[in-house]
């Protein structure tokens, strides 16, 4: 099984789009996606994305090299995902 890292990227500016992400990513190696999370109600981007490099020394230079750097006027937040936690408590669910 083939493990990608997986990137998040915060702080976006709402007219940032998955190409010019990809591009950022891309000086660093490879990047084997790139998608910026959008409201489905209101259609615009919710500010933050994320991004999947298949090297890992890669993605961490790259995570090392963007955050706290300036992507379209905004100054971005750039860490290593982490995996949701299975024991979510506080949520509103029902069985």
């Amino acid at each position: 099984m083939f493990l990608f890292m997986n990137i998040f990227v915060a702080k976006l500016s709402y007219q940032t789009r998955e190409d010019q992400l990809q591009a950022q990513f891309e000086k660093f190696g490879e990047v084997s996606s790139a998608k910026i999370i959008f409201d489905k109600y209101e259609g615009r981007s919710k500010g933050f994305g994320f991004v999947e490099m298949p090297n890992d020394e890669e993605g961490l230079q790259a995570i090392e090299a963007l955050n706290d750097s300036e992507l379209d006027g905004r100054q971005i937040v750039v860490k290593k995902s982490e995996p949701r936690s299975s024991d979510r408590s506080g949520g509103n669910r029902r069985y």
